[in-house]
């Protein structure tokens, strides 16, 4: 990849190296960390090594040229925690980089619009659906609106106004998606606010890499974590019932909608935490939320997690002991090492994978597949 901005934006660290060296040094330094629990070689994930990233956040940056006239721009951090100017950036999606320069000179020829604008993030897909969320630092009006309207119509975008207190929808407050998972195709609508994978080729690649080596099982699987169904509906071709859980009611809502988006109706969401649930699972406590689910409905052998970045809690990590098959999708290898020290008293590990989500920083995400002894 080639971008002038290399060694100047903070964003990507590993900007000395070229995108296999980059990798490289990555892999190499989870295989260490890993070496003591097992020596079988990781499935590596490979990004694109430009234009990966279907979501991005800019800062806007005011200040003045030589004549004394204010100017704005996209900004990021340098490596010394300064404000670096941008007017590009090769990471993001090639729909993205296209509309950057785009809206912000629109932005700039309307004194409305620019008025206090703070920042700038974009939500894209590969179907080319983009919404831009602009964030202010004051109140936002009808005359907002009104030419906010005017800007969606000239780029063919949506536009969500936000500022303290305030969201303002025009069109809608989601994208739609979507992928091609082994040759099926599973649609998604992404809520502004709910969390999605960034790259969206390697996310794809991420739930191909777990269907294709576990079996299809006429038992449920219990997945913790669920977010908006991305692994969950494409895992639910592969077992009798699923049920999941999801702490966030942005993504529950948004898991209900791609259900019904991709007619799937062996799946039940229930919004608490993972440790709310083994509570629940386990009769250690009675939960309103589990009051129209049967638990002994359920015949469990496998459990799919992905949690965030601190991991496991001791709960969570006992219960997933009791399954047959665990498999575990960790943005954290550090805290995954953690949780595999438990793990694999009971069980072996049969697959490990390494996920280059996030090209030329030093962050890998990590995927390992056990079976009980």
């Amino acid at each position: 990849m080639n971008c002038k901005y290399f060694g100047k934006c903070a964003s990507c660290t590993l900007h000395d190296k070229s995108y296999e060296e980059q990798l490289d040094f990555k892999v190499q330094r989870e295989k260490e960390r890993f070496s003591n629990f097992t020596s079988m070689d990781f499935d590596i994930i490979k990004s694109n090594d430009k234009n990966f990233r279907n979501r991005a956040e800019f800062r806007i940056w005011w200040d003045k040229d030589e004549n004394d006239n204010h100017t704005i721009s996209y900004a990021m951090n340098d490596f010394d925690k300064n404000i670096l100017e941008i007017d590009s950036c090769q990471i993001v999606s090639p729909h993205i980089q296209e509309i950057m320069p785009k809206l912000l000179d629109l932005v700039k020829k309307e004194k409305e619009l620019e008025n206090k604008l703070f920042a700038v993030e974009f939500l894209g897909s590969t179907t080319n659906d983009l919404l831009v969320t602009l964030i202010y630092h004051r109140k936002l009006d009808d005359s907002w609106n009104e030419l906010a309207k005017k800007l969606e119509l000239e780029l063919n975008i949506k536009i969500i106004g936000r500022s303290r207190k305030q969201k303002v929808i025009l069109t809608n407050d989601l994208i739609s998606e979507t992928l091609n998972i082994n040759n099926q195709d599973f649609k998604f609508e992404y809520q502004e606010g709910g969390f999605t994978q960034p790259n969206t080729n390697v996310n794809i690649q991420m739930i191909e890499w777990v269907l294709n080596n576990i079996n299809s099982s006429d038992k449920d699987l219990c997945e913790l974590y669920c977010g908006g169904g991305n692994f969950t509906i494409p895992l639910s071709t592969k077992f009798s019932k699923v049920l999941a859980t999801e702490i966030s009611k942005t993504s529950i809502k948004s898991a209900l909608r791609n259900c019904a988006l991709n007619d799937v109706s062996n799946i039940q969401f229930i919004r608490m935490s993972a440790e709310e649930f083994v509570q629940g699972l386990q009769g250690v406590r009675t939960f309103e939320r589990l009051k129209d689910v049967n638990l002994k409905d359920y015949n469990f052998d496998t459990i799919f997690m992905d949690p965030p970045r601190a991991g496991l809690d001791d709960v969570t990590r006992a219960l997933a002991k009791d399954f047959e098959q665990i498999i575990y999708i960790s943005c954290n290898p550090e805290t995954l090492h953690r949780d595999l020290q438990e793990l694999t008293k009971t069980h072996k590990i049969v697959k490990e994978a390494l996920f280059d989500q996030f090209a030329y920083t030093n962050h890998i995400e990590a995927g390992i597949i056990l079976k009980k002894k």
